[in-house]
């Protein structure tokens, strides 16, 4: 990939991750730049959003709603625009908890015991055991998602996770290690070890400079013995081709205390500044990718699916 092509980096969105969303566009445009490539920033604010003529690659950061739920890559390929990253129906597939965990059942791949509850109906609480996960079932960056113990905080949960839609996910608790897998063409990147300093894995802790009070710590590689590593990347790789994912993911797993992985979901839209996890990951890969040598291969990987559909 050449300066000749201009990148357009897609950023923002109408969702509940737009500022997240901001800060890995901005991250990814500085880094497509400094690689000497022609980018552009494009602050996507509806659904119909407007590109510069002559763009050769569409370069999405956008999380979450319209970025990750294949509505933009559905709008692109009408334009006939090459973007990066998945494809419409694999990006709506991903991005639905849901389906995908409907999808990783079928396909053999483990994930935790799940049951879900519509808000329509008469039954007001899961019929699982405590403890339990509520999660709306569309959502990313952990928004509106909750770790159940006790009956008297299921109540507040449910009624927040109901407010993104009439379906919640409710995800047995798996107690253990919280991992994530980067995924690039078909190279698996070293393990991330999260390790949150209070509570879990919530925006508070992942996104501090957003106003939240928390802190995480990562461990890059993980600090797994051979065998395990081994079991999580492939469990993850499964993950990844299980839902046709093209290009690039990354995949969140859990890690009993008897080593057991369970596959919570795969991101298609990953975050992507320089402290993200997919580039934590990337950067202790061998050979290791700078920030900006993954956002080009990303680029690279994408116009090879797509160029055949770019316009004359």
């Amino acid at each position: 990939m050449d300066d000749s092509v201009l990148i357009a980096v897609l950023m923002g969105g109408p969702g509940s991750e737009r500022e997240v969303s901001l800060s890995s566009g901005r991250a990814v445009l500085s880094a497509l730049q400094e690689e000497g490539l022609s980018a552009i920033g494009v602050d996507v604010i509806d659904t119909v959003p407007v590109l510069p003529e002559r763009v050769g690659l569409a370069f999405n950061v956008i999380h979450g709603t319209f970025g990750e739920d294949g509505a933009l890559q559905g709008y692109l390929e009408k334009l006939g625009i090459p973007y990066t990253g998945a494809g419409p129906q694999s990006s709506e597939l991903a991005f639905d908890k849901v389906r995908s965990k409907l999808r990783f059942v079928e396909a053999g791949i483990p994930t935790p015991a799940f049951e879900i509850l519509d808000t329509s109906s008469e039954q007001r609480f899961p019929r699982m055991e405590l403890p339990y996960v509520v999660k709306p079932p569309r959502e990313g960056s952990s928004v509106g998602v909750h770790i159940v113990r006790t009956p008297a905080e299921a109540e507040a949960a449910l009624e927040d996770a109901a407010r993104f839609g009439s379906q919640i996910l409710i995800e047995q608790l798996v107690e253990g290690k919280e991992l994530t897998v980067g995924i690039v063409g078909e190279e698996v990147f070293p393990v991330v070890h999260i390790v949150p300093r209070e509570g879990f894995y919530d925006m508070s802790n992942k996104y501090p400079w957003m106003g939240g009070s928390g802190a995480t710590d990562y461990h890059c590689p993980a600090d797994l013995d051979a065998k395990t590593t081994k079991i999580v990347q492939e469990v993850a790789m499964e993950a990844h081709r299980a839902l046709g994912i093209e290009v690039y993911s990354r995949v969140d797993v859990l890690l009993d205390s008897l080593s057991n992985p369970y596959i919570l979901e795969a991101n298609t839209i990953p975050g992507m500044t320089a402290s993200s996890l997919l580039p934590k990951g990337a950067m202790a890969a061998k050979p290791s990718y700078g920030f900006g040598a993954l956002c080009r291969r990303i680029g690279e990987l994408s116009l090879s699916l797509r160029s055949s559909d770019a316009p004359s």
